[in-house]
């Protein structure tokens, strides 16, 4: 299996079926401090940090990750905390552009 971090997003503007959830949980393997919300499938995932400026550097890596690919996920910032969310709302659902991204935003913490 092609690690997802080596890939790039493929561009989704809808008119495909979202990823079903086999696949879904099969992929979490690659990004295990993840999780999967099945009920309006998303992953999510939640980041500490000593300080604000921690956080906040965080959040701008993000932002260049997603620039990059081109996929945008949900963010919740706060003083010491970030939780990332990452749903294709073009097809209010998963794809693989969502494991992408998670696992590119994972090799941040190396």
């Amino acid at each position: 299996m092609t690690q997802l971090r080596t890939k790039s997003c493929r561009p989704c503007e809808g008119g495909v079926a979202p990823m079903n959830l086999a696949l879904a949980r099969d992929l979490m393997g690659q990004i295990p401090k993840w999780k999967l919300e099945e009920s309006e499938p998303a992953l999510f995932r939640t980041f500490h940090f000593k300080n604000f400026y921690e956080t906040m550097a965080f959040v701008n890596a993000i932002a260049y990750v997603a620039g990059r690919e081109d996929h945008h996920p949900d963010l919740r910032v706060s003083y010491k905390e970030c939780v990332v969310r990452y749903q294709t709302h073009a097809i209010s659902g998963l794809s693989e552009n969502d494991f992408i991204c998670a696992a590119k935003i994972d090799a941040l913490e190396l």
